[in-house]
């Protein structure tokens, strides 16, 4: 998925999320958390500056609590993202068996916007939901790499059947926001191999070319 020495990606938990982390300007940005997450990057030997959440689903926080308080480094994510991330019992109460560790140190909160500085590198972070509240993709200008979370995937998107999922908002901002971005754009979703946005604009049956709104 990687094959670049400023990117190393990880696969883990029961539902193979994948978790990433990014070399930046100025420290080692990690993208989600999944089960392992913290004991893969101690094999590593690495040290974190940034956990960004993309969403709060507990398969992408599993280890969000461990790797803060192992690295000390500040958590980024949305508002909407919060509860999810500081309650333990946040997903038993809407029926799913899992609890998760809650973050000791409350997160930094941000929402869209065209710029962002990530660790002295220019990012650009778009708000899209409909699979998640509070989903974010992350933007590396300069790589021209999108860290996609679960909104979209190679030949498919974020599955909106969840609570508070909502099909036709994924389907118009994965339209709206992430296709005018450019069709170059490396894709690095939250389950799944890598792909490019002009390969999901052109054939992907959810959005793509021929698919009506």
């Amino acid at each position: 998925m990687a094959g670049n020495n400023w990117l190393t990606p990880y696969t883990g938990g029961a539902f193979d999320t994948n978790a990433f982390l990014a070399e930046l300007a100025d420290g080692t940005l990690l993208v989600d958390a999944p089960e392992g997450t913290a004991s893969w990057i101690h094999r590593l030997g690495r040290k974190v500056d940034l956990l960004f959440l993309t969403h709060g689903h507990f398969d992408h926080v599993w280890d969000a609590a461990a790797v803060t308080a192992e690295h000390g480094c500040p958590v980024v994510c949305h508002a909407d993202t919060l509860p999810m991330v500081s309650d333990p019992e946040y997903f038993t109460k809407i029926g799913f068996p899992f609890s998760i560790q809650p973050l000791t140190t409350p997160p930094h909160l941000i929402g869209e916007t065209d710029s962002e500085q990530f660790l002295g590198t220019p990012c650009q972070v778009l708000l899209v939901p409909g699979h998640c509240p509070g989903s974010l993709c992350l933007l590396h200008k300069e790589r021209r790499v999108l860290f996609g979370g679960d909104v979209l995937f190679a030949g498919g998107v974020g599955r909106w059947d969840l609570p508070a999922g909502d099909g036709p908002l994924l389907f118009r901002g994965i339209r709206e926001k992430l296709f005018p971005l450019g069709d170059d754009i490396t894709v690095l979703p939250g389950h799944g191999p890598s792909t490019t946005i002009g390969e999901e604009r052109t054939s992907n049956p959810f959005v793509g070319d021929g698919v009506q709104a």
